[in-house]
């Protein structure tokens, strides 16, 4: 069951977001308000970002579990946490691999701190 809701939600996301962006955009040009349409289009952009960055947290879990942390390091695989903050507690317990260190090192260097900032705190 769970292989078929994943086909399903794939194909309709390849179909539905195009559309839902493309309505998003008409509906702003129609108001002529373009400042709207540049602030909503980047937000669509950053929430899916995020939205990836979490599947992907689920998706190579077993993968970045082994070459990314330690063994008692914190867990990749809960959906509804980045990369990125995953990466940022393990920064801060010292359990990152080297590769893990590596991949931190490499979004410092685009975004200052960006493992660290990303963290998510669970209720």
């Amino acid at each position: 069951m769970g292989l078929l809701l994943f086909v399903i939600a794939v194909v309709l996301s390849i179909i539905t977001v195009p559309f839902g962006m493309l309505y998003g955009a008409i509906k702003c040009l129609l108001r002529f308000d373009f400042n709207s349409l540049i602030r909503k289009t980047n937000k669509y952009f950053r929430f899916m970002a995020i939205a990836i960055d979490q599947m992907g947290n689920v998706a190579m879990q077993d993968l970045f579990n082994d070459i990314l942390i330690q063994n008692d390091g914190y867990q990749f695989g809960d959906v509804d946490e980045t990369i990125s903050s995953v990466l940022g507690k393990n920064q801060r317990m010292n359990e990152l691999t080297y590769l893990g260190y590596l991949l931190v090192r490499f979004l410092d260097f685009i975004d200052p701190n960006h493992a660290l900032n990303s963290i998510e705190e669970k209720p």
